[in-house]
C-alpha cells in the first residue's frame, strides 16, 4: 500500500467534510510554523496514541485534532515565546491527563463552553470516526509497518485539519488578494 496516496485520501475526505460543515473555507488555511512542529508532536504523542488505539481508536485519532487546534491557538496568541518550545503535547497532557485532553483544549485553552463546546467535540468525533472508517476500509494487517505508517498518516492529517479549523475560527480566511479591494 502507498501510504502517501492513503494520506491524500484522508486529507481530501477531511477537507470536504469540514467544508460541508462550514468549519473550513474553500481555501484551507495553512501555517508553516505549526506544520513544522508535526514531527516532534508526533514523536511525543505516539506512545500514548498507539497504546490507546487498541481499545479507543476514535479517541486516539481525535485527540490529535485537538492538538492541532491547540497549536494554532499558540501560534495566534504568542508564537514568539512558543516557537522554541519542545513540550507542547506533554504540557497539554499534564493539565488534566490524557483522558481529558479534549476538555483541556476545548474548555481551558480555547475557552469554548456549553453548546459551542459540544458542537466542537461532536465535530472532532465525527472527523475521527470518518478517518477510522477509511483506515478500516483498507483492511491493513495490524502490527505491520504499513499499519503504523497509515496510523501516522491519519494522525498527521487530523493534526493539520485541527490546525486549519482553529485558524479559520480565529478569523484567518484565505481569500484571494485583489488590488481593487484596497481602494
Amino acid at each position: 500500500m502507498d501510504t502517501k496516496a492513503f494520506e491524500e485520501k484522508v486529507r481530501k475526505d477531511l477537507i470536504e467534510f469540514l467544508q460541508k460543515k462550514e468549519a473550513l473555507d474553500s481555501h484551507v488555511p495553512e501555517c508553516p510554523d505549526v506544520e513544522e512542529k508535526w514531527p516532534e508532536i508526533a514523536r511525543a504523542y505516539m506512545p500514548d496514541g498507539v497504546k490507546e488505539f487498541q481499545q479507543y481508536p476514535v479517541t486516539s485519532l481525535g485527540w490529535m485534532m485537538f492538538i492541532g487546534m491547540a497549536m494554532a491557538y499558540y501560534w495566534d496568541t504568542d508564537w514568539e515565546s512558543n516557537a522554541n518550545r519542545k513540550d507542547f503535547y506533554e504540557k497539554l497532557r499534564e493539565e488534566q491527563g490524557y483522558d481529558n485532553l479534549d476538555e483541556t483544549v476545548v474548555n481551558k485553552l480555547l475557552g469554548y463552553e456549553g453548546e459551542a463546546a459540544e458542537k466542537l467535540l461532536e465535530l472532532v468525533a465525527e472527523c475521527a470516526s470518518r478517518v477510522y472508517g477509511i483506515l478500516n476500509h483498507e483492511h491493513i494487517e495490524p502490527g505491520t509497518d504499513t499499519a503504523l505508517g497509515c496510523y501516522i498518516a491519519c494522525l498527521h492529517q487530523l493534526y493539520l485539519a485541527g490546525m486549519a479549523m482553529e485558524l479559520n475560527a480565529l478569523g484567518y480566511h484565505m481569500t484571494p488578494y485583489s488590488p481593487a479591494s484596497m481602494n
